[in-house]
């Protein structure tokens, strides 16, 4: 019997090998359907930088660069500024398609106070535009948008 389990279980991993799946590491941030969508034409969603008295928190897109191959990790760092701290679950994601995207549920899992790490994000050939924003403790929000080119 254990020579039988034994051995459906290593055609299992054979046939998992096989398909391919394996190699594909990653987790999909922009399904290749969302990356064909047309581009926002909402204007108004690109902030306008504005001075403060108070200084809101710093987002930071660290990777990707200009453009990259995918599956890239993506990294943004977070930082607050004087006695204020990072509202990690105020972060939101969004890819600015026509309609928009909220990517956030995708990236939930790799966000802390410090930043956002998603290794091997997949992610379709093309130009993506993206929005991010992160509010501090003390209700200050930052928006920014970002735009990279993925090449295959």
């Amino acid at each position: 019997m254990r020579f039988v389990v034994l051995g459906l279980l290593g055609l299992c991993v054979f046939l998992f090998a096989l398909s391919g799946e394996g190699a594909r590491a990653g987790t999909v941030l922009i399904s290749t359907d969302e990356g064909a969508l047309p581009p926002s034409s909402d204007s108004t969603r690109i902030p306008v930088a504005t001075r403060a008295i108070t200084r809101r928190p710093d987002l930071i897109l660290v990777s990707p660069t200009k453009s990259v191959n995918s599956p890239f990790d993506l990294q943004f760092k977070f930082q607050a500024h004087g006695n204020s701290g990072i509202k990690p679950e105020s972060f939101r994601l969004i890819y600015l398609k026509s309609p928009t995207v909220d990517l956030t549920a995708r990236v939930r899992p790799y966000i802390q106070a410090n930043g956002l790490v998603m290794p091997q994000a997949q992610v379709p050939a093309g130009r993506h535009v993206i929005e991010a924003r992160i509010s501090d403790s003390d209700g200050r929000e930052t928006v920014a948008v970002f735009a990279f080119d993925v090449v295959k």
